[in-house]
């Protein structure tokens, strides 16, 4: 037995410039009982559930939660036990058009969360805001999401308007919801450099990775982060002194979002995802684990590829995982996210055509119809407590077997299996695929 839960989810991040989302672009808004049964079907019954609140709130001040109590009300009276997601990335309603950077988002948010919680006093686990670090990165240092800001001082600036309004709904839920607990989420990172510059910017980056979770707890004797670190200078002059003068926020359980693209590499041309020198994901979980002793949850992994690629990947992150609890660390579960594929984030979100990710346990087909494969297959005897050891590992195809090289080592003592002709999902990238990096003009 892996000891291990295993644990699903759906993708439903809002798309501002679109007004859409992912639970309606995959009809996971039509269909969502039949995917609750789906995922009941493989032995699942704990899984990370979203509220919408772009569509709760659509209109300022003004809530709808008919059809979040539709499903809330379906999970728990279904023996369901939900890890409830209140903002998932650009999840925040429309009207706040100036998103993290608007003045009005700390008001509205905890108006938001307190109404959530009066509502719902039932909830046993939850999630205040999904990967704060890697989202206000997205929305405010790299211009890739809404409002499109760049540079260290705005990303500073979006990190000063929403921490607060997080750590204070987290105080709050001690009250509101005092025998649930708060499941942090964020990515699980670590990065390798080469050369003189590319090895300064992968230590800055090793250091940045803790930035916004640092700072939420107040570490460092109540100084946010390192005042010595490698990044003291550069937060000095984007304002960032600021971030030691916050007061903390409260944390349950600690979830880690691990794919291949969280290790980059980094030389004096700059960087790039999937480095050769992966360090294996125990060790990473036990870094995170060692620096703030909180129990942990892998909360989301996947690879874009054919199902017998995303089936590999899952026995990699599970045997890691159990290495992980072997070294010690308190690991609750592991969760593949999503359920079913999402869509469109081949270009980080950026476009609204409704193009498959090949990502989910099952597969979606050019009707949206849910297809089983090998990788639904690897799930279920995981979740029916199958350990790492005894699941197939198929032959990767191209492009993951690029992507993967430097992992090679870590599975060198699997036997593998030819990944079958059938079932290979949806919308397969080609050995030229790249996510995309979409930059764009706020104007």
């Amino acid at each position: 037995m892996s000891g291990l839960e295993i644990i699903g989810a759906f993708e439903s991040t809002y798309l501002p410039r679109h007004d859409s989302d992912i639970f309606e672009s995959t009809a996971h808004d039509v269909h969502w009982k039949k995917d609750l049964d789906l995922l009941a079907g493989c032995g699942v019954k704990r899984l990370r559930y979203p509220v919408r609140w772009h569509r709760v709130e659509a209109e300022e001040g003004v809530f709808n939660w008919a059809d979040t109590d539709k499903v809330l009300h379906y999970l728990r009276d279904h023996g369901f036990r939900s890890i409830v997601d209140l903002v998932h990335h650009t999840s925040y309603p429309k009207w706040l058009e100036g998103g993290f950077a608007d003045p009005r988002f700390s008001s509205a948010y905890l108006r938001y969360t307190e109404e959530f919680a009066k509502r719902y006093p039932w909830v046993e686990e939850y999630t205040l805001f999904n990967e704060p670090f890697s989202t206000l990165f997205l929305t405010g240092h790299e211009g890739i999401w809404p409002p499109y800001q760049k540079g260290l001082d705005n990303f500073v600036a979006q990190v000063l308007n929403v921490l607060p309004a997080v750590a204070e709904a987290s105080r709050a839920y001690a009250d509101l919801l005092p025998g649930a607990k708060h499941v942090w989420v964020d990515t699980c990172e670590h990065h390798t450099g080469a050369g003189a510059g590319g090895s300064a910017y992968a230590t800055m980056a090793n250091e940045r990775r803790f930035l916004v979770l640092d700072s939420f707890l107040g570490k460092h004797g109540g100084k946010g982060y390192d005042p010595h670190g490698p990044m003291a200078e550069l937060l000095g002059e984007a304002g960032g002194e600021a971030l030691q003068d916050l007061e903390p926020g409260r944390i349950d359980v600690l979830g880690l979002d691990y794919y291949a693209h969280c290790q980059w590499h980094f030389d004096d041309k700059g960087g790039a995802p999937n480095t050769p020198f992966p360090l294996p994901l125990a060790h990473q979980i036990y870094l995170y684990w060692d620096r703030y002793r909180l129990p942990c949850i892998v909360t989301e992994t996947n690879i874009r590829g054919r199902t017998s690629d995303r089936a590999t990947w899952f026995k990699y992150v599970l045997e890691q995982c159990e290495r992980a609890r072997q070294m010690g660390v308190p690991l609750e579960g592991l969760c593949w996210f999503p359920v079913i594929d999402s869509t469109d984030w081949n270009s980080l979100l950026f476009r609204n055509d409704g193009h498959i990710d090949p990502v989910g346990v099952y597969w979606l087909d050019q009707e949206l119809a849910r297809q089983p494969s090998v990788m639904s297959e690897s799930y279920a005897k995981a979740a029916a407590g199958t350990p790492s050891k005894d699941l197939p590992a198929f032959t990767l195809g191209e492009p993951v077997a690029t992507w993967l090289r430097g992992y090679e080592p870590q599975m060198s003592h699997w036997n593998w299996t030819e990944a079958p002709d059938a079932d290979l999902g949806n919308s397969l990238p080609n050995t030229q695929t790249r996510m995309e990096l979409r930059i764009v003009n706020a104007e």
